[in-house]
């Protein structure tokens, strides 16, 4: 697979290339795409909580160690579905009804992956005011990519050793504030009770396979996607200092749930909620303004290959 939007040289596509935004999309436009609703917002809840459920059922039904590896993959998805509605949420852009995101951020997206809202959203809105910057405090995350294909796969098998959510866990445990703690503690006793009520209080091992052997390396694979093959992490251009994944439907259920693989679009209008990234992308796509821009990568294989540099 190749980008979607590799640089052209010749004088048509470095027109294209120098295209703004307000050249691509208009007020009306962007007013519709911008309009959140609740149905929609818990309709994409439902199918994250639904498939989540599916996985559990799946391991109960016929338990053998196929149909564990399903479940903790499909878990380790939902996990990261849920802390894309807390992303979501913290955006205040899943539900039009502000309460609901406030609910939804804080006691389902954040409560399943342990980050409180408030927090998350001051943290993430900085990184939005800043990207492009030394000041965002993403950096961090992608500032050594490209990497060698060693020192990948050097990340990559910690992850999947479960060295990195070890660490974090003990970072996140160390000194816990046990009012923010609550909704973790509750989202993880109402799951403990639902399965017990189905009468499997041991698939509480499978969540927990999944957030410690599967979601790290899933979370590194998304913030590679999003801005650790970005042209130029320090230029405020969003298409230069972002990058957007067009995933296959096995990604999307896998490793790029709620539409998160549209990083770009979300950095250029944060405002639109995830249903309608995909429409804003084609959008923006039949008007040329990818064009000239190596931002726009198709399937997540090819984009891991920008990432990975000569020894």
């Amino acid at each position: 697979m190749t980008d979607t939007c590799q640089p052209d040289q010749d004088s048509a596509a470095q027109s294209k290339a120098a295209r703004k935004l307000s050249d691509c999309v208009n007020r009306d436009e962007l007013r519709e795409l911008s309009r959140t609703t609740n149905w929609q917002g818990a309709l994409m809840l439902a199918g994250n909580l639904g498939l989540l459920a599916a996985a559990f059922a799946l391991a109960i039904a016929w338990p053998n160690p196929l149909t564990f590896l399903a479940a903790i993959l499909l878990i380790a998805g939902r996990q990261l579905a849920l802390s894309i509605v807390l992303h979501d949420c913290a955006h205040k852009s899943l539900f039009r009804t502000p309460w609901l995101n406030e609910f939804a951020g804080q006691w389902i997206g954040g409560a399943a992956v342990d980050v409180p809202l408030q927090l998350y959203r001051d943290y993430h809105l900085n990184h939005h005011r800043h990207a492009g910057t030394d000041k965002d405090p993403d950096q961090g995350l992608v500032k050594a990519y490209p990497v060698t294909r060693d020192s990948l796969r050097r990340k990559f098998i910690r992850d999947l050793t479960g060295q990195t959510a070890i660490r974090d866990l003990i970072m996140a445990w160390k000194t816990p504030d046990w009012r923010q703690k609550t909704p973790f503690l509750v989202f993880q006793l109402v799951l403990l009770s639902t399965l017990t009520a189905a009468g499997a209080p041991w698939a509480i091992a499978l969540w927990w396979a999944a957030r410690v052997f599967i979601y790290p390396a899933i979370m590194r694979l998304r913030n590679i996607g999003e801005h650790g093959v970005a042209a130029d992490r320090y230029d405020t251009e969003p298409r230069r200092n972002t990058h957007t994944t067009i995933a296959s439907w096995p990604e999307r259920l896998l490793v790029a749930p709620n539409n998160v693989n549209f990083h770009l679009e979300h950095h250029i209008f944060a405002a639109v909620p995830p249903y309608n990234l995909p429409r804003l992308h084609r959008l923006l796509a039949s008007r040329g303004y990818y064009d000239g821009h190596a931002c726009v990568t198709r399937g997540y294989p090819a984009m891991l290959g920008k990432a990975v540099r000569a020894a």
